[in-house]
């Protein structure tokens, strides 16, 4: 196993806060989990109850493909979809084989948000399907997809993880109406805007008084999400040229720390936004199919 390099844990709880997440809230256990999460992903198998398993149940996990636990993601549309349409998709009342995924993923409800989490019993693949309602007209106006796998493809020398975030949003008017000074601070200033609704929404959920573990669980991949996209932010600050390429069909290249080289990708449609992030195995062309 590789191991961590201390740099790369040193994130204090200051900074954290910095970010909004209510780090206070956690456990002694989650806490260090939390910071440790932000660069060591391997740690995600801690947060959750499930632990190791044997080899027949690793492998009953590893048949979901990817198509599968985004099928909540790809089949809710943002501006059409209502509540009574997305929930069941959440809890996969509508999916062939709901009843073996629903047995390892939570399902958890707030006032306007809901999502699914799931961990596999090895506990080395997390993911995540969450969607925002309006306070309103009850259809959907945000909607979230997480996948990290420590183990998203195997080469005879190596294994080989994956990130991929992906997200749609309504944007604010705000935002949609705001003067610019270039296409580039708009860019920033929209990246900027999905960070913070994701804080927003992951903290109404993850970071309440539930002592369910899901609810740490998902507050955790909240900051691991917010770390990423701060590195995303400084990086393109510092390059219009790279900041300029966000909407490409190629995206911009990125190397994370701990997933190696992968692709960003940020397009607008009408006043929606989405967002794609891809690391390691994910950014692959071979495996984006699995």
């Amino acid at each position: 196993m590789r191991r961590t390099k201390p740099d790369q844990l040193a994130i204090s709880d200051r900074s954290l806060r910095k970010q909004g997440f209510p780090i206070d809230k956690l456990d002694v256990g989650n806490r260090r989990l939390a910071v440790s999460l932000c660069f060591s992903f391997f740690l995600l198998l801690a947060a959750l109850p499930g632990g190791c398993s044997n080899e027949s149940s690793v492998r009953r996990q590893d048949v979901f493909s990817q198509e599968e636990l985004s099928s909540p993601y790809d089949h809710i549309a943002v501006q059409e979809s209502l509540t009574i349409d997305a929930l069941p998709k959440l809890q996969r009342f509508e999916s062939e084989r709901g009843p073996l995924l629903g047995g390892i993923e939570a399902f958890s409800q707030g006032e306007h948000i809901a999502v699914s989490l799931g961990q596999s019993k090895d506990g080395r693949k997390t993911w995540f399907n969450m969607v925002t309602f309006d306070e309103y007209k009850l259809d959907v106006i945000r909607k979230y997809f997480f996948c990290v796998d420590e183990d998203a493809a195997r080469f005879p020398a190596r294994v080989r993880r994956g990130f991929r975030f992906e997200c749609e949003m309504v944007l604010d008017e705000q935002v949609l109406t705001q003067t610019y000074p270039s296409e580039n601070a708009k860019r920033l200033t929209v990246l900027r805007h999905i960070r913070e609704n994701l804080r927003k929404d992951i903290e109404e959920l993850g970071a309440g008084d539930s002592p369910e573990q899901h609810n740490k669980m998902l507050s955790v991949c909240g900051m691991l999400l917010s770390q990423t996209l701060e590195k995303i932010l400084l990086k393109l600050e510092s390059s219009p040229v790279l900041a300029s390429k966000l909407g490409e069909s190629a995206g911009v290249d990125f190397e994370h720390v701990n997933f190696g080289d992968g692709k960003v990708l940020m397009v607008f449609l009408e006043d929606m936004v989405a967002l794609r992030i891809r690391f390691g195995a994910f950014a692959d062309a071979k495996t984006r199919r699995q």
